[in-house]
């Protein structure tokens, strides 16, 4: 296990301020990949998911969910104004049996927010980009830092917490968003910069609108349109070495991180789930996204998935 672990901090670029702070690691990788190891070799009939040691296997859960999801989330979150009442799919009778809007060029490459609690603004700027792609046919990464940066006098507050809601009032408040070339993410907070940047290049939003609550239905009409921000508890220790399957693991609704919804589907033995677009870069899950559990009895969806989601809007 030594040697193990020798290799997976050289593949991962890790080192330790000292020995001790090395031991304490090890031990914390140890128990984590005898977890991951006996999980995956479990002769479970209702298994569907796997699991895989990645970068955060020297990090306990609790270190984990404190590096990366907005744990004050849920406050600020259930005081957020709601957007647009309206909800324009309502009506929507035409479903697909699959989305997967990667393939219409509507999602750009999975990024990685590193140790910033920024869920909230790769969520936010992910649903922006699928809406720019069909709104404009062009697919632009754009800048999730100048949300860190800029976007700091109401709910948001960069690397500690924020909503996407908040941010999408933002974005259409300041006439847009730049393109994450001209407005690179660092991963900490930083100085506000968008006026160096032209703002003729800028994407621009109209607003967005909050579906209704705890409705997968209604969450379904609106993914097959376009890609859509959630939020969910990831608390549950397997979401911090999700491999691939779908996600049908025990979690409540306590949502601590966002994501972007941008399809769905069933497998060939009839599960149904839910494709997200995750910010824990490509070494995590199915090269960056997660699969979940979709039609759950719970009106709250899996882990929460169906309670508060929105989207943006021309």
């Amino acid at each position: 296990m030594v040697e193990r672990h020798e290799q997976w901090m050289l593949q991962h670029g890790r080192a330790y301020t000292d020995a001790d702070e090395r031991d304490r690691r090890f031990e914390i990788f140890r128990q984590n990949v005898e977890y991951i190891e006996a999980f995956n070799n479990a002769n479970s009939s209702d298994k569907e998911y796997d699991l895989a040691v990645n970068q955060f296997a020297d990090l306990t859960n609790e270190e984990f969910k404190a590096l990366r999801n907005s744990l004050r989330m849920k406050y600020y979150m259930s005081n957020q104004t709601v957007g647009k009442r309206s909800f324009r799919y309502e009506n929507v009778t035409k479903i697909p049996a699959s989305v997967d809007w990667r393939k219409k060029g509507a999602v750009t490459s999975v990024k990685d927010q590193g140790e910033c609690s920024s869920c909230w603004a790769f969520s936010a700027v992910a649903a922006i980009e699928g809406l720019m792609k069909l709104t404009t046919s062009y697919t632009v990464s754009l800048s999730e830092q100048q949300l860190i940066d800029c976007d700091t006098k109401g709910f948001n507050h960069g690397c500690n917490y924020g909503l996407m809601d908040a941010a999408f009032k933002f974005i259409h408040h300041n006439h847009g968003l730049a393109s994450d070339q001209d407005y690179p993410y660092k991963g900490k907070e930083g100085k506000c910069k968008v006026d160096t940047i032209d703002r003729s290049h800028m994407a621009k939003i109209g607003g967005f609108e909050d579906l209704p609550r705890n409705d997968e239905n209604a969450l379904l009409k609106a993914v097959a349109n376009l890609p859509v921000s959630v939020v969910i508890d990831s608390s549950d220790g397997d979401f911090q070495f999700y491999s691939s399957g779908v996600f049908t693991g025990k979690c409540g609704t306590n949502y601590d991180h966002a994501l972007t919804i941008v399809g769905y589907g069933t497998t060939k033995g009839g599960t149904k789930y839910w494709l997200a677009k995750n910010s824990w870069g490509r070494g995590w899950g199915e090269d960056g996204y997660l699969r979940i559990q979709r039609g759950v009895k719970a009106k709250e969806g899996k882990c929460g998935i169906a309670m508060l989601s929105s989207y943006p809007v021309v």
